[in-house]
């Protein structure tokens, strides 16, 4: 299909028609011409039966269930390949909001590095994330205050993929559901020669999480494990299973020593399932 468009965007949706909105208009009103798709992963009917009069001209692909933030984007990126001539698409959740300015200032630091095949933009942390052999994705110091760096993997809250890379190393590894998706895609493609960048200044905010704090901590750790695992090795794993022991204990007694979205059963549940080499969507078990 060809559009005017410079670049397309996919956003992935689920039951927040009240943040879906004002996402998409965010993008439609970007200072570079946008083309987008709405992919909705199994929200309620009666969110469902809303999303036409949201979306406007957008357009919307329901997938009838929840795939998984992953999963779901792979529905939207495949329509891109197909569909669409763009050479960059936009991925990003339901609540997104970039800058007016964002996609522009990201397509302008990318132009002439041809070998950068995912970005993402600037969420305001003042990191730089990179991804540990041992411990999975991390925060490391910036390298630079304002325009493009080289970071280890996009942010998932806005990022891009080149035509090009995906065509080669491919989309989304279903299994991983949501989480360390875009983490473990950068590692394939950088194993066929493709960089990863984020751009100082092209500011994303995302305002909240919709998850459990026992579903995120489950889905976090047991897909580290299922990247370090299969990316670095079976010993590489087994130490960040160690480590996620030694710290369920210390975390009762020391707070700081706890770490984002602690839940020490989210966490078990997590090893059992690697070790089950259970993955996808997370079981019933896992508390919503």
């Amino acid at each position: 299909m060809l559009t005017d468009a410079v670049i397309s965007v996919v956003i992935i949706h689920r039951d927040r028609p009240d943040a879906v909105g004002r996402t998409i208009e965010a993008f439609r009103h970007q200072s570079v011409a946008t083309s987008i798709i709405v992919v909705d992963n199994g929200s309620a009917p009666e969110t469902e039966a809303a999303l036409p009069s949201l979306v406007g001209d957008a357009e919307l692909i329901t997938t009838g269930a929840n795939l998984g933030f992953g999963p779901g984007g792979n529905v939207g990126l495949r329509r891109w390949l197909q569909q669409h001539d763009t050479e960059w698409v936009a991925i990003a959740p339901h609540d997104a909001l970039p800058d007016p300015d964002t996609l522009e200032v990201m397509l302008r630091e990318l132009e002439g590095r041809d070998h950068v095949g995912l970005a993402s933009a600037d969420v305001g942390d003042h990191a730089l994330p990179v991804i540990d052999p041992y411990l999975g994705t991390i925060d490391a110091p910036p390298t630079v205050d304002a325009g493009f760096e080289y970071s280890g993997y996009p942010h998932g809250t806005l990022m891009l993929v080149r035509r090009a890379c995906a065509e080669q190393v491919g989309i989304f590894d279903e299994r991983y559901f949501a989480y360390c998706e875009e983490s473990e895609l950068a590692l394939r493609a950088d194993a066929a020669g493709w960089r990863c960048g984020l751009i100082r200044g092209a500011m994303v905010r995302n305002p909240g999480m919709s998850a459990s704090i026992e579903r995120v901590a489950y889905l976090q750790l047991r897909n580290t494990l299922l990247m370090l695992r299969e990316h670095f090795g079976r010993r590489h794993a087994l130490f960040r299973i160690g480590v996620a022991l030694v710290q369920l204990p210390m975390g009762m007694v020391h707070a700081p020593a706890r770490g984002l979205h602690w839940s020490p059963r989210g966490r078990l549940l997590a090893i059992r399932d690697h070790l089950r080499k259970r993955y996808g969507a997370p079981p019933d078990d896992v508390r919503l």
